[in-house]
């Protein structure tokens, strides 16, 4: 079960979703609500860029290199890095640039983040682990999901798919 630590740490073993399960939550957020295609690009992002919470909550539009398919990310110790944006997530990200973010940033000054509220303010931590856990919820995935458990499935995957460690723990920062 999901309770189960590792006898000799005590520390609780991470969750990974799979590749499956991932494409389960995402299918199943409804983007014809009015936070949907926002959900399904904070989703997509924190998997296909490995992000932590606070890297994905100051991310900013002058962040992104769309042509590039890459955004810069300021981690832990303000330390920079670029990572690639997948196919999915770059047309999530770019359905919600085009057709949310301008509606939301009119009702107050955005100070150029990318996701923002309803009230078109920086998002806090807590509404986005709340919206991982409705979202999760619905899905019918059987797993703690935390914002965390997309970091770690983006570098399990990774991993599986035969990347060098090295190159992965550069991606995570």
């Amino acid at each position: 079960s999901n309770i189960s630590k590792s006898v000799r740490t005590g520390k609780k073993i991470p969750i990974t979703l799979s590749v499956d399960e991932i494409n389960l939550i995402l299918d199943s957020i409804d983007t014809t609500k009015s936070n949907g295609l926002r959900d399904k690009s904070i989703i997509s992002i924190l998997y296909s860029c490995g992000l932590r919470v606070s890297e994905l909550i100051n991310m900013h539009l002058t962040n992104l290199y769309l042509d590039d398919n890459i955004v810069r990310v300021f981690g832990k110790g303000n330390k920079e890095r670029l990572i690639p944006i997948g196919s999915k997530a770059m047309n999530d990200l770019i359905l919600y640039l085009d057709q949310i973010r301008p509606k939301l940033s009119r009702k107050s000054d955005s100070k150029g983040i990318i996701y923002l509220s309803n009230r078109g303010k920086k998002l806090s931590r807590k509404t986005v682990w709340n919206l991982i856990n409705i979202i999760s919820f619905k899905s019918d995935i059987n797993k703690k999901i935390s914002p965390h458990t997309f970091r770690h499935s983006f570098a399990t995957h990774l991993l599986e798919g035969g990347a060098d460690l090295r190159v992965v723990q550069e991606l995570l920062g």
